[in-house]
């Protein structure tokens, strides 16, 4: 049998071969725009899912990486280190909060969620503890695709054909007002949702219990739901109490995407540790990394123990030059500030479109919107998910030049549509203008397809 002519032999993920074969080759990309193969142009409003971050072109980026390939393109991480992540680490430690000092780097998100719960069952053992190994995490979000990371993750649609050989997490409710998991309103909901991981963890035993994982802001799971300012507050003080550690996703959150450094930052709060990725390398170059405390650090330094773990391409000098390059970007353009500065725009800008009949709720933070789509805004009835709302949506939106994110499975791990709008930090007012006109033209054309008016 022949293959699609576009696939060639690369075995992508998430396509059908008949989404492979239409899907543009792409060979360009300048600020915050794509450009395929026949000459088409495309808004990237989701900077490669939150990782573009300063824009695409950027010449004092590939210059670093030019550079450091020349001199010292790989270092083999358990014989030596390299200057380009010693120095990053440097950076990194002075932007994340409290003692959120100790860097290891891996490649991307996943392996940093990976790398983190390796890192949080050893910090136990090496403490004492050999009895803490669960991870509580959240329904309805997303922290990887390697094992150990998507048995964190409480997608459904992303976990069930792999269910045998995750490892038995438990889930607790997300925070999502729009549909509070139970039936209650903010404020006169006393944080039900917080409160249920202080009733895991006693139900589970709370000496069993390593740490517990969860996005400032949910990303691709929820579509940018953000809890109220007191969520993880509480969430820190239990975890404390319990002797668990709190670990930040800042995979899609992190250097500036919601407008502070990370996403956490909102709620003034320090975890024991973070994942990023994403932003880090830029979409540049592969990285990731875990930001652990001093605390956990020290544990390690007296028991004289070593991490017992490694991956090939850890701190990677390449890729760390390249981050450095990033950063400096980010701190020359006051990138950080621009991002809460367009996101006020942003929000005010795409909020016009809550008129649209499918437009049942708008939120995230900064230069990270989600939208969630509705049969009935009234009900709040969600779509059937054989209709494939969002994936329609975000098929038309490409027909007229503008990369969008769709998901689904917001409301139960099988219902619910909605989408993310998390373009490179760089965009501009007018580009803003582009894309809320671009997507109100998507939008309508996806109600007269549904037989639905505003």
């Amino acid at each position: 049998m022949s293959m699609p002519h576009k696939a060639g032999r690369v075995f992508p993920g998430e396509l059908t071969p008949d989404q492979i074969a239409q899907a543009p080759v792409l060979v360009r990309g300048e600020g915050v725009y794509l450009f395929d193969e026949a000459g088409k142009k495309y808004l990237d409003a989701i900077a490669g899912i939150a990782v573009v971050s300063v824009g695409y072109g950027r010449e004092e980026v590939v210059e670093a990486m030019t550079q450091q390939a020349r001199e010292l393109p790989y270092c083999i991480s358990n014989i030596f280190a390299n200057e380009p992540s010693q120095a990053l680490a440097r950076r990194l430690a002075e932007l994340t909060p409290g003692d959120l000092n100790q860097v290891h780097f891996v490649s991307g998100g996943s392996e940093a969620v990976e790398t983190a719960v390796k890192l949080a069952r050893q910090y136990h053992l090496e403490n004492g503890q050999p009895d803490r190994y669960l991870v509580i995490a959240r329904r309805q979000s997303y922290h990887g695709a390697t094992l150990g990371a998507l048995s964190a993750t409480g997608m459904s649609g992303r976990r069930d054909k792999y269910l045998p050989l995750l490892l038995d997490f438990p889930h607790i409710a997300p925070v999502y007002c729009y549909r509070c998991p139970f039936g209650q309103a903010y404020p006169g909901c006393d944080l039900a949702c917080a409160q249920e991981l202080e009733e895991e963890i006693r139900k589970v035993g709370p000496g069993r219990v390593s740490a517990f994982i969860a996005e400032p802001v949910v990303g691709a799971a929820c579509g940018a739901t953000a809890p109220p300012p007191e969520y993880f507050p509480r969430i820190r003080e239990i975890c404390s109490r319990y002797g668990v550690l709190f670990i930040a996703d800042e995979v899609i959150t992190g250097l500036g995407r919601t407008g502070k450094n990370f996403g956490i930052d909102h709620w003034k709060v320090a975890p024991d540790m973070m994942t990023l990725a994403k932003s880090l390398g830029g979409g540049y170059a592969p990285l990731g990394a875990v930001v652990a405390s001093d605390r956990l650090r020290q544990v390690f330094e007296d028991q004289g123990s070593a991490f017992e773990h490694i991956f090939t391409y850890a701190a990677n000098p390449l890729s760390t030059a390249t981050s450095l390059a990033v950063l400096d970007i980010l701190v020359e353009e006051e990138l950080v500030s621009r991002a809460a500065q367009m996101g006020e725009i942003l929000f005010r800008k795409v909020g016009a479109l809550r008129e649209h009949a499918t437009v049942g709720d708008m939120r995230g933070k900064g230069l990270l919107l989600g939208v969630e789509l509705v049969r009935d805004k009234g009900t709040k009835a969600p779509f059937s998910p054989k209709l494939r709302v969002s994936k329609r949506l975000g098929a038309i939106a490409l027909e007229k030049g503008l990369v969008i994110y769709p998901g689904s499975g917001s409301v139960d791990g099988v219902q619910g549509d909605h989408f993310l709008i998390c373009p490179p930090l760089v965009i501009r007012e007018a580009e803003i203008d582009e894309l809320v006109e671009k997507l109100d033209a998507s939008l309508s054309q996806l109600e007269r397809e549904l037989g639905l008016s505003r």
